[in-house]
């Protein structure tokens, strides 16, 4: 068993946050040369200046739990949730496959917003169980910007933002 540091709650081992406070429980940043046995990222080299006009910014979430990513493309903004019997609106990311429904994603969780100037915002869409960005609850309908690296969970399913410039 894993102590949390903030608020002494039990966690099991392998935990990343802790599922009463939200505390991060790792002792290691995940990076993307650690996503696997054999996993190394195309995006190792990452830049802080915006992208050249003609070089269309790359965002993944690598999700933790499974391993599998999920490249954005084709659009600039993406909503994130899980679909429901008789759902009238859908998100554009159906995260179901990833027991969603059990890890506390609602059906129209986040939404993940990519801007010309480079920058990636994800804004909780009011959502039963909150969104956290590395362990910390963001306010619901507020854009919050991300970063190369960041980890976020929709309820308890949690996944790391890439990002490649």
């Amino acid at each position: 068993m894993i102590r949390c540091p903030v608020c002494q709650h039990e966690e099991f081992e392998g935990a990343l946050y802790c599922s009463e406070c939200g505390a991060p429980l790792y002792t290691r940043p995940i990076t993307t040369q650690n996503l696997g046995k054999g996993s190394t990222s195309p995006w190792a080299q990452q830049s802080d200046a915006p992208p050249p006009a003609d070089k269309p910014l790359r965002v993944a979430l690598y999700l933790v739990e499974s391993g599998q990513r999920i490249f954005l493309d084709g659009a600039s903004e993406w909503t994130l949730g899980r679909r429901a019997a008789g759902q009238a609106v859908l998100p554009d990311i159906d995260l179901t496959p990833y027991h969603a429904y059990e890890q506390g994603v609602s059906r129209l969780h986040a939404a993940i917003r990519v801007y010309p100037d480079g920058r990636v915002t994800i804004t909780d869409l009011g959502s039963s169980n909150g969104t956290r960005v590395n362990g910390v609850k963001i306010l619901p309908n507020t854009p919050h910007t991300l970063q190369h690296g960041d980890m976020v969970a929709l309820g308890k399913l949690f996944f790391q933002v890439l990002i490649q410039t």
